[in-house]
Protein backbone atom coordinates (compact mmCIF):
# COMPACT_ATOMS: atom_id res chain seq x y z
CA UNK A 1 0.00 0.00 0.00
CA UNK A 2 2.66 2.35 0.73
CA UNK A 3 4.51 1.49 -2.69
CA UNK A 4 1.30 2.67 -4.05
CA UNK A 5 1.12 6.56 -2.15
CA UNK A 6 4.71 7.10 -3.36
CA UNK A 7 4.24 6.56 -6.81
CA UNK A 8 1.18 8.49 -6.72
CA UNK A 9 3.34 11.23 -5.38
CA UNK A 10 6.10 11.10 -7.20
CA UNK A 11 3.91 10.80 -10.45
CA UNK A 12 1.33 14.04 -9.35
CA UNK A 13 5.14 15.88 -8.69
CA UNK A 14 6.41 14.93 -12.17
CA UNK A 15 3.03 16.26 -13.48
CA UNK A 16 3.15 19.71 -11.37
CA UNK A 17 6.46 20.03 -12.69
CA UNK A 18 5.62 20.56 -16.21
CA UNK A 19 3.36 23.57 -15.29
CA UNK A 20 6.22 24.78 -13.47
CA UNK A 21 9.32 24.30 -14.65
CA UNK A 22 11.60 25.29 -11.83
CA UNK A 23 13.26 21.83 -11.81
CA UNK A 24 12.40 21.83 -8.04
CA UNK A 25 9.16 19.93 -7.73
CA UNK A 26 10.98 16.86 -10.00
CA UNK A 27 13.42 16.67 -7.28
CA UNK A 28 10.87 16.04 -4.82
CA UNK A 29 9.09 13.36 -7.59
CA UNK A 30 12.37 11.20 -7.54
CA UNK A 31 12.90 11.01 -3.85
CA UNK A 32 9.00 9.84 -3.86
CA UNK A 33 10.39 7.31 -6.36
CA UNK A 34 12.86 6.22 -3.93
CA UNK A 35 10.63 6.22 -1.12
CA UNK A 36 8.43 3.34 -3.06
CA UNK A 37 11.01 1.47 -4.04
CA UNK A 38 11.80 1.14 -0.26
CA UNK A 39 8.26 0.73 0.59
CA UNK A 40 8.75 -2.09 -2.07
CA UNK A 41 12.01 -3.89 -0.09
CA UNK A 42 10.06 -4.02 3.17
CA UNK A 43 11.05 -1.05 4.74
CA UNK A 44 9.01 0.80 7.45
CA UNK A 45 7.62 4.04 7.30
CA UNK A 46 10.04 6.02 9.28
CA UNK A 47 12.66 4.72 6.71
CA UNK A 48 10.86 4.99 3.36
CA UNK A 49 10.37 9.20 4.75
CA UNK A 50 13.94 9.18 5.43
CA UNK A 51 14.70 8.01 2.13
CA UNK A 52 12.30 10.66 0.59
CA UNK A 53 13.69 13.09 2.11
CA UNK A 54 17.45 12.13 1.65
CA UNK A 55 16.93 11.53 -1.90
CA UNK A 56 15.49 14.84 -2.67
CA UNK A 57 18.03 16.75 -0.92
CA UNK A 58 20.51 14.98 -2.88
CA UNK A 59 19.13 15.82 -6.12
CA UNK A 60 18.35 19.20 -5.08
CA UNK A 61 21.75 20.31 -3.49
CA UNK A 62 23.71 17.72 -6.53
CA UNK A 63 21.58 17.39 -9.99
CA UNK A 64 19.57 21.06 -9.80
CA UNK A 65 22.21 23.37 -10.40
CA UNK A 66 23.95 21.16 -12.96
CA UNK A 67 20.59 20.52 -14.82
CA UNK A 68 20.06 24.51 -14.86
CA UNK A 69 22.92 25.36 -15.75
CA UNK A 70 23.30 23.14 -18.68
CA UNK A 71 19.21 24.23 -19.93
CA UNK A 72 20.74 28.12 -19.66
CA UNK A 73 23.78 27.44 -21.53
CA UNK A 74 23.05 28.32 -25.16
CA UNK A 75 23.15 26.20 -28.33
CA UNK A 76 25.45 25.77 -30.88
CA UNK A 77 23.04 27.27 -33.27
CA UNK A 78 20.30 29.54 -32.41
CA UNK A 79 16.76 29.13 -33.03
CA UNK A 80 14.35 30.79 -35.82
CA UNK A 81 15.98 32.67 -38.71
CA UNK A 82 16.94 35.98 -36.16
CA UNK A 83 20.46 34.60 -35.74
CA UNK A 84 20.56 34.59 -39.60
CA UNK A 85 19.58 38.07 -39.66
CA UNK A 86 23.07 40.31 -40.51
CA UNK A 87 25.14 37.33 -40.53
CA UNK A 88 28.70 38.04 -42.94
CA UNK A 89 28.40 36.08 -46.33
CA UNK A 90 30.56 34.50 -48.98
CA UNK A 91 29.09 34.91 -52.21
CA UNK A 92 29.49 31.12 -54.09
CA UNK A 93 27.13 31.22 -57.36
CA UNK A 94 26.59 34.69 -58.73
CA UNK A 95 23.60 36.23 -56.76
CA UNK A 96 21.13 38.23 -58.29
CA UNK A 97 17.44 39.15 -57.65
CA UNK A 98 15.86 35.37 -58.64
CA UNK A 99 19.16 32.79 -58.10
CA UNK A 100 22.44 32.33 -56.39
CA UNK A 101 24.36 30.84 -53.87
CA UNK A 102 26.17 32.15 -50.63
CA UNK A 103 27.97 30.84 -47.92
CA UNK A 104 27.19 31.23 -44.55
CA UNK A 105 29.08 30.00 -40.87
CA UNK A 106 29.79 26.90 -43.35
CA UNK A 107 26.56 26.35 -45.06
CA UNK A 108 25.95 27.21 -48.84
CA UNK A 109 22.46 28.72 -48.41
CA UNK A 110 20.03 30.03 -51.73
CA UNK A 111 20.59 33.18 -52.12
CA UNK A 112 18.50 36.11 -54.17
CA UNK A 113 19.82 39.78 -53.95
CA UNK A 114 17.61 42.48 -52.07
CA UNK A 115 15.08 44.58 -54.14
CA UNK A 116 16.99 47.21 -56.08
CA UNK A 117 20.35 46.48 -54.67
CA UNK A 118 22.03 45.00 -57.48
CA UNK A 119 23.74 41.72 -58.47
CA UNK A 120 26.96 39.74 -56.85
CA UNK A 121 29.42 38.01 -58.36
CA UNK A 122 31.51 35.28 -56.84
CA UNK A 123 33.95 35.99 -53.90
CA UNK A 124 31.91 39.22 -53.06
CA UNK A 125 31.14 39.58 -49.15
CA UNK A 126 27.14 40.42 -48.75
CA UNK A 127 25.16 40.17 -45.42
CA UNK A 128 22.30 38.45 -44.53
CA UNK A 129 19.27 40.62 -44.45
CA UNK A 130 16.29 38.24 -44.05
CA UNK A 131 15.26 34.76 -44.91
CA UNK A 132 12.03 34.13 -46.99
CA UNK A 133 10.98 30.67 -47.69
CA UNK A 134 14.42 29.17 -47.12
CA UNK A 135 16.63 31.47 -49.59
CA UNK A 136 18.51 33.88 -47.77
CA UNK A 137 18.19 37.62 -49.11
CA UNK A 138 21.14 39.46 -49.37
CA UNK A 139 22.94 42.82 -50.13
CA UNK A 140 26.70 44.20 -50.25
CA UNK A 141 28.16 44.34 -46.94
CA UNK A 142 28.90 47.91 -46.72
CA UNK A 143 30.81 47.41 -43.21
CA UNK A 144 33.91 45.74 -45.07
CA UNK A 145 36.26 48.33 -46.32
CA UNK A 146 36.90 47.59 -49.93
CA UNK A 147 40.88 45.82 -48.80
CA UNK A 148 38.80 43.06 -47.04
CA UNK A 149 37.01 42.07 -50.10
CA UNK A 150 37.44 39.32 -51.98
CA UNK A 151 38.20 39.56 -55.39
Amino acid sequence: MDVILWIVLGAVLAVAEIFTATLLLIMFSVGAVAAAAAAALGAPVPLQAGVFVGVSAATLVALRPVLRRHLRRPGPVGMGTEPMQGASAVVVEHVSADQGMVKVGGEFWQARALVGSGSYPPGERVSVVDLNAGTAVVWRDDLLGSADRQP
